[in-house]
């Protein structure tokens, strides 16, 4: 049996649905027709010509994004920028683009989740929950979500030890950090990509150590002793979304095609 456009789009919504989402955000389908037969998608966490060229190469006519590709409206479609020109390449060959953004960072065994399972953190929840209303008349139901994650190791580290794995476990090449803490680190609180906002709500729960993507530079000064931040780049704390994307899908369309992309899309470059 076939797998369409909105077969997909079903399994990722069915785990990440797009009410989730934060009212800046644009996930949903990006490009293509939901009644489109899929040959196979391309799983990744930006859209690049790059990428685009990747699934063509691979025979995939759908993408599978993290970030969504047009996050603002287009005004016209010509190749002045990236954007444009990605949504021309798809249109041309019938690529459908479809990006789970925070929706994903927002639902149950999302985006944080996969962070705190790498750093073999127990006893998981969520930093900041909600209860989000989804669908509609006899299939609305209510479901929790949240900001961020907070959770434990099972045993008590140092905290340079701690960092230390943190680099190792998501391959980062420069991880900022403010003073080390002296006391053990046995809770953690992490938010995948820009989870700054979140730091207070860490400090409120007492957790040892804070994880993000990025972080104000002025949000590091007043915390020294009091809680250990780590912060590992956007990209690094994201990359593994391919994972949650290839197990969702996989489950739902396990005769479908699904490849990782192996184009690194992270424009931070570090001497």
């Amino acid at each position: 049996m076939s797998v369409r456009v909105q077969d997909v789009i079903d399994a990722l919504e069915d785990f990440a649905p797009l009410p989730l989402q934060e009212s800046y955000d644009n996930a949903g389908l990006q490009v293509g027709l939901t009644g489109a037969e899929v040959s196979g998608a391309l799983l990744c966490l930006d859209v690049t010509e790059e990428v685009i060229a990747e699934a063509l190469e691979l025979g995939c006519n759908m993408i599978v994004s993290h970030h969504p590709l047009i996050f603002r409206g287009l005004k016209h479609l010509t190749d002045e920028d990236t954007v444009q020109r990605c949504v021309r390449i798809a249109l041309r060959n019938d690529i459908a683009i479809y990006s789970a953004h925070t929706n994903l960072d927002s639902a149950i065994d999302g985006v944080n989740y996969m962070m705190a399972e790498r750093l073999g953190l127990v006893d998981v929840v969520l930093l900041q929950p909600r209860q989000v209303s989804v669908g509609a008349g006899a299939h609305a139901r209510s479901v929790q979500a949240g900001s961020g994650v907070i959770g434990y190791l099972p045993d008590g580290e140092d905290s340079l030890v701690f960092l230390q794995r943190v680099k190792q476990a998501f391959g980062v090449e420069c991880l900022m950090h403010n003073e080390l803490l002296s006391r053990p680190v046995h809770s953690v609180a992490i938010c995948g990509g820009a989870g700054d906002f979140l730091l207070q709500e860490a400090l409120n729960l007492q957790a040892d150590a804070f994880l993000t993507g990025e972080m104000h530079y002025h949000q590091y000064f007043g915390h020294d002793g009091q809680i250990q931040i780590g912060v590992l780049g956007h990209y690094q704390s994201e990359q593994y979304t391919m994972d949650i994307f290839n197990s969702v899908i996989s489950e739902r369309c396990p005769r479908l095609p699904l490849f990782k992309t192996t184009v690194c899309t992270n424009p931070i470059k570090y001497l």
